[in-house]
């Protein structure tokens, strides 16, 4: 992984490529390329960024009306210029652009090296190139042929683009658990992993599924699985827009979104709750409803800030709904022998409803028989087309790597889903439940009030910026958003932070207490209140900083914590949602004066669509 993008058309491919690419720089790499085809194929690639590889075309052949881009995140090999995509296979006549793993590329490497192919590069990606080219060569079949022959016997995930030599014009896709989009214009074609990097030239596509194959030129798009059987999928309209994608008054995407929160709750649950508050309606789950209501056990797969989703999602279901729920990493779920019935309920959370593990948890859980519910951000993602039913959620599209407002949607779909079952099962009375969703939709603006603190909170970061370490700590419903705040702080700061149940800070994490080590609580005015005072005041028995987010108007509280951020009042079901603003604020202000990429972190891609 990380990105793709490519033409066929009559304009000029570079800038298309270039812009393209750099629409997918969110989603994080360390080397970036391009090839273009004119009769001559040229191809430049670099360690470094889009701006980098800029550079190196400066001067350079750079015409030609057909041509094919890309950003790796390095998975086989350092990041380096040989490793970087497009690769060339050995006798020149393909060229590719790989998103994915190829997981038995060690052995055709091997079988190809006994047929006197030499490589350049330490990327899978060379080794299925050249496999590509041996199939080519050997069987004396056509591009498309040759393509389709080696994803036979190929292991592993990827979403492609392939040039031959042979047949200048023309271009091969295909995916296999990495997503393909492919943008139809006037004679033209647009190719990409993310739709966002097309959308300012087509607002029509159609998303390629699992071992289906794409040859495009200008006189037209086939598409065919791996198997020549001939496919015809729905073309989509694109409802992203430009604006969608600026960062607007921010300096900073990550910034943005954080303040988008209030809008993009909003828009999660609108037309989904009753004009009279006393309902929740959920059309993608309601033809399910019946075995929704019959379901023994709720188990939920995602990873990252989902699965931190997930763990407050087990909160709800369980208190107001009273089925009880296993909260599971979805890269542990695959790999193990689960336990799972006929007449449990599995739910799948994904952001952009491609990340790797969590598709392969679900069709882990679908060989059992049991229900498959998907919560992702991305309507035509595979968590979609995969689930039996589901819920999206409205966050809008979600650029910094870190996630913010993905969470907080997220968190409100789990929470009318809990709801809405609470009450059809009885276990909620009609007036507690139109209790609840008023309180719900009362979240959105205490977000804003909250957000109108950033600067006291701002301050409070800068106090804290030069911290090497950090705990956070929650009770209930709460521990999760500890989680999720440790989890920003590292990923956008490179402070090392970790997430604790306030009571567990004394089986072991209390050792790292001193005056140097900042220890972030979460003591609202609730049934834990008297315990999560009882754990800031160990904390300051150890000479530890604390910075506790309480409930506005409480005193006591003051007079124990070394800083304060103050929340509105609000039911115990939707604190997740206006708990974890202050933490998303401190971890992007610490970042941002540590001098971070905070859009851009290191190391991470946005969306994880390898093992």
């Amino acid at each position: 992984m990380c990105g793709i993008v490519a033409y066929v058309g009559e304009r000029t491919a570079y800038p298309i490529l270039i812009k393209g690419l750099q629409r997918l720089e969110y989603r994080g790499y360390d080397s970036a390329g391009i090839a273009l085809f004119n009769g001559d194929i040229n191809v430049y690639k670099c360690k470094g960024k889009v701006k980098d590889l800029q550079k190196v075309t400066r001067d350079k052949e750079i015409s030609g009306s057909a041509g094919m881009g890309h950003t790796r995140w390095a998975t086989h090999g350092e990041p380096n210029d040989v490793n970087a995509h497009p690769h060339r296979s050995m006798n020149g006549k393909f060229y590719i652009v790989h998103n994915g793993i190829i997981e038995n590329y060690a052995h055709l490497k091997e079988e190809l090296k006994k047929r006197g192919y030499i490589f350049e590069s330490e990327t899978d990606t060379e080794a299925l190139i050249n496999f590509i080219e041996s199939v080519y060569l050997e069987q004396k079949v056509s591009a498309e042929l040759a393509v389709r022959l080696a994803l036979t016997k190929v292991v592993g995930a990827y979403g492609l683009v392939i040039a031959c030599e042979d047949e200048p014009g023309k271009l091969i896709a295909a995916r296999k658990g990495s997503p393909l989009v492919i943008g139809i214009g006037e004679g033209e074609y647009f190719l990409a992993s993310d739709a966002m990097s097309i959308v300012e030239y087509t607002d029509r596509a159609l998303y390629l599924n699992d071992e289906e194959i794409a040859v495009i030129s200008t006189d037209g798009l086939d598409i065919k699985d791996l198997y020549n059987d001939t496919k015809t999928p729905e073309v989509k309209t694109i409802s992203l827009s430009i604006d969608n994608i600026s960062k607007g008054e921010f300096e900073h995407y990550m910034h943005k979104e954080i303040h988008e929160q209030s809008n993009s709750i909003t828009d999660t649950f609108r037309g989904r709750i009753s004009m009279d508050q006393s309902k929740i309606f959920l059309g993608g789950i309601l033809d399910v409803m019946p075995r929704l209501l019959e379901a023994k056990r709720i188990v939920i797969v995602a990873c990252g800030t989902s699965w931190h989703a997930a763990l407050v999602g087990e909160y709800l279901f369980e208190e107001y709904a009273r089925i009880p729920v296993e909260v599971e990493y979805a890269s542990e779920f695959r790999y193990r022998n689960p336990v799972i019935n006929k007449d449990d309920l599995v739910i799948a959370i994904s952001q952009s409803g491609e990340t790797a593990d969590t598709l392969a948890a679900v069709r882990l859980a679908k060989d059992t028989g049991a229900m498959i519910l998907g919560v992702c951000n991305v309507a035509g993602s595979s968590l979609s087309r995969e689930t039996d039913a589901g819920v999206y959620t409205h966050a809008g599209i979600e650029i910094g790597v870190a996630s913010t407002k993905a969470f907080t949607s997220q968190i409100t779909v789990l929470i009318m889903i809990a709801f809405l079952l609470g009450y059809k099962r009885n276990k909620l009375s009609g007036d507690k439940y139109q209790e609840l969703i008023r309180g719900l939709i009362q979240a959105p603006d205490m977000i804003t009030e909250i957000l109108r603190e950033e600067d006291r909170i701002k301050s409070i970061a800068l106090a804290y910026k030069d911290a090497s370490d950090a705990l956070y700590l929650g009770r209930g419903i709460l521990f999760p958003v500890a989680l999720e705040g440790a989890l920003k702080l590292k990923e956008v700061s490179y402070i090392h932070a970790e997430g604790y149940p306030a009571a567990e800070m004394k089986h072991g994490p209390i050792a790292l207490i001193d005056e140097a080590m900042p220890v972030f609580v979460l003591a609202l005015n609730d049934k834990l209140y008297d315990k999560m005072i009882s754990n800031i005041q160990e904390v300051k028995a150890r000479k530890g900083k604390v910075i506790a987010v309480t409930t506005k108007g409480n005193k006591e509280i003051f007079k124990l914590a070394d800083h304060v951020i103050e929340i509105p009042e609000c039911h115990e079901a939707i604190s997740p949602l206006l708990t974890i603003i202050p933490f998303q604020l401190l971890s992007y202000h610490i970042a941002v004066m540590r001098g971070c990429n905070v859009d851009q972190p290191r190391n991470l891609a946005k969306s994880v669509t390898v093992e």
